[in-house]
């Protein structure tokens, strides 16, 4: 039985983990932290009977319960708080929080191993996502004109969102930089072409009614290759987020991408 505890289990994403952790049988929620949701039973977030597990907004008493992994879908900001108090308590970190800088997941990598423990971050964690970027890095060896558009809720903070960034990086490894469009060409509004990463062009889009979504844009002679992913629920993410809860244990260090688990 694995022991789960929950940073950010009042939020929309930590609920749906909760009740995850919850219905699988190898997996049980030991600990929730949620500064809005401090003193009430899980269950009563969840709408169900009460659990006896009461989410608390103190680090130190989140920690003192025994846990094996911890999942987290909050923001950069408390992360770079939060989870390294988790690493140093040996504790194992699944991270779905977007946004975060290199040099945090430099910090996080160190501590990882210094603490003998294992973090594992993943820009996106349905399935369909990660075949989405595989075969956008397949495709751009030979179509190498792409933009990329990413469409999310509109209460998402970053842009462009991890998955977009990680396909990108994923691209650059087989693609040579280079600059798409007319070298004379001009925006009538600025940003109208949005973000660039290596001559590729990025895309955000939010609007409410929307959950995750993707499209690669690849453009050839005469032709057009579009790959698209596309989340209506958050229960598209939980397959992954069990697989990293499960198989992290395996690990040591960080682990970057859930391709590298399946």
């Amino acid at each position: 039985m694995i022991k789960v505890g929950i940073i950010g289990a009042g939020g929309k994403m930590g609920k749906e983990v909760a009740r995850t952790i919850l219905n699988d049988p190898e997996t049980k929620l030991c600990a929730a932290l949620d500064i809005s949701a401090h003193g009430i039973d899980v269950g009563k977030l969840l709408e169900m009977p009460e659990l006896g597990v009461i989410a608390t907004s103190s680090m130190d008493e989140f920690l003192a319960n025994e846990l094996d992994v911890v999942v987290d879908f909050t923001r950069a900001e408390a992360v770079k708080t939060n989870i390294p108090k988790v690493l140093q308590k040996r504790v194992r970190a699944v991270i779905g929080t977007t946004g975060l800088d290199q040099e945090l997941v430099s910090s996080l990598e160190k501590l990882a191993v210094e603490n003998d423990t294992a973090v594992f971050i993943a820009p996106n964690f349905a399935i369909g996502g990660v075949l989405m970027m595989k075969f956008a890095k397949e495709a751009v060896k030979y179509l190498p004109d792409v933009e990329v558009i990413e469409l999310h809720h509109d209460k998402k903070v970053d842009a462009p969102s991890g998955t977009a960034v990680k396909t990108l990086e994923d691209m650059a490894e087989n693609r040579e930089p280079k600059r798409q469009g007319m070298a004379d060409e001009y925006e009538k509004i600025p940003g109208a072409r949005g973000g660039e990463y290596q001559g590729m062009h990025v895309h955000s889009v939010r609007l409410p009614g929307m959950v995750a979504h993707q499209e690669v844009i690849f453009g050839g002679l005469g032709q057009i290759l579009t790959i698209r992913h596309d989340s209506f629920s958050r229960e598209s993410f939980m397959p992954g987020v069990l697989i990293a809860v499960k198989r992290i244990g395996e690990y040591k260090g960080l682990v970057y991408g859930l391709d590298k688990l399946l």
